[in-house]
């Protein structure tokens, strides 16, 4: 981290972000109009290998290196490497964020993550849950549905206290507006933490998302690195509260 520039903000799987210099014109064509449906499965896979090294990007060499890692074959997320230090690298597809939002179905997006051990146990177990209904042909509807009965029925295990992963990946597509972004740190806290953060009053660092379907708030830590120690572009100004 920027010593004494640390910046914490909250964010869902994906960032969204409504930007500046938009023209009528341009919401003629929405990216809900772009990404109506589910493109074929082969445009989300990769080489194995690729998928590999691109997952283990999610963190420092000195993380991601003993981390278990998965890859996505047509039948779902297979362990690919075994791990000996209790994270867990992959490379999440668009359906890992909320099904309402309008790059679900972006086949383009790819979003390596390397979650720590609690949260390879509970989070990211959503995740594969919502990958195996996906890869069912699940409408998004239905798709949400299935998460908030498996939630509540424990189909679905609580978050584990010090859940976490780690997204500094250069390589990391996360939506057709930021691509890339910046490397961060995302911790996740059961709930809507927003009002006991007091994350709104004004000039807080704090920022954060609230995802209801997956019942959790996201707080995250921007770098000023990326996973293999090059800088990574400053924080604009813009983001600061």
């Amino acid at each position: 981290m920027r010593k004494n520039h640390v910046k914490v903000l909250a964010l869902a799987f994906t960032l969204l972000i409504v930007f500046p210099g938009t023209t009528p014109q341009s919401f003629a064509q929405t990216p809900t109009a772009l990404y109506p449906a589910m493109a074929p499965l082969n445009q989300y896979l990769m080489p194995a290998e690729s998928e590999i090294a691109l997952a283990r990007s999610a963190a420092p060499a000195s993380i991601s290196d003993a981390a278990e890692v998965m890859v996505l074959g047509s039948d779902g997320y297979k362990t690919a490497v075994k791990g000996t230090n209790g994270f867990l690298c992959l490379v999440e597809r668009s359906w890992g964020q909320s099904t309402d939002e309008a790059e679900f179905w972006n086949a383009k997006m790819r979003a390596p993550h390397c979650f720590n051990a609690q949260a390879a146990r509970s989070f990211a177990l959503i995740y594969l849950m919502k990958t195996r209904l996906v890869l069912a042909g699940k409408s998004k509807p239905e798709i949400a549905q299935a998460i908030a009965a498996a939630l509540d029925s424990k189909q679905l295990p609580p978050l584990e206290p010090g859940a976490m992963a780690y997204m500094m990946s250069k390589q990391q597509y996360l939506n057709d507006h930021d691509i890339a972004w910046h490397p961060h740190v995302m911790f996740f806290y059961s709930g809507d933490m927003t009002k006991s953060w007091t994350a709104d009053a004004p000039n807080s660092p704090v920022i954060t998302a609230n995802d209801p379907q997956e019942r959790i708030t996201i707080l995250f830590i921007v770098a000023d690195k990326w996973s293999d120690g090059s800088p990574a572009p400053p924080m604009p100004d813009s983001m600061s509260h």
